[in-house]
Parts: structure tokens; C-alpha cells; sequence
């Protein structure tokens, strides 16, 4: 079981390198409008980011997957309000997350 979670992380990883190997992403400019229509990178690569970050910072390194999907539910309908188009992701995490 553990050596399948090592294949698919490794297989991750390298579609991710293979697919974008030259290009950054200053994660603190990303909007919610260019988050839910998938501008950057996939909707669930960036919360899975934001998701690590977040949790980081708070030293969590547990994986809660019906929390992270019901985080980015909250996220998704907070950035699909067009009035929030213009805010910052993270700005917009930090909002609708609050612990």
C-alpha cells in the first residue's frame, strides 16, 4: 500500500515538473477569479497548496480529506461571487477559513 502512494506521488510529481518546468507562480497574487476558472493551474492542485501552506504554518501535518473538501467548497463559492473576483486567493482563504 505505501509503495503505491510513493508511484502515484512520484507520477504527481513528475507530471507537474514535466508540464510547467520553467514557471513560477507568486501564489500571493493569484485571484479568486483566475482561481475557480482554472487561470493558472487546476482548482484542486491550488487548494492542495494553499491546504499545505496554511496547515504548515500551524504545524499540522495531518490530511483531513472531508475538511480540505469542504474548505474548497466554502472557497469556490466565496471566489465564484463576482464581487469577489478581484481578491487575492490567499486573502480569500484567510477570510472564509478563520479558526
Amino acid at each position: 500500500m505505501r509503495s503505491n502512494f510513493f508511484i502515484l506521488g512520484f507520477l504527481f510529481a513528475g507530471l507537474l515538473t514535466s508540464a510547467q518546468a520553467q514557471t513560477q507562480i507568486d501564489a500571493a497574487k493569484i485571484t479568486c477569479d483566475q482561481f475557480v476558472h482554472e487561470k493558472v493551474a487546476p482548482t484542486r492542485l491550488l487548494a492542495a497548496w494553499l491546504s499545505g501552506f496554511y496547515n504548515g504554518k500551524r504545524g499540522n501535518s495531518d490530511l483531513d480529506t472531508q475538511t480540505f473538501e469542504a474548505n474548497l467548497n466554502k472557497l469556490q463559492n466565496f471566489c465564484y461571487d463576482e464581487k469577489n473576483f478581484k481578491m487575492s486567493v490567499m486573502q480569500a482563504a484567510e477570510q472564509v477559513l478563520r479558526k
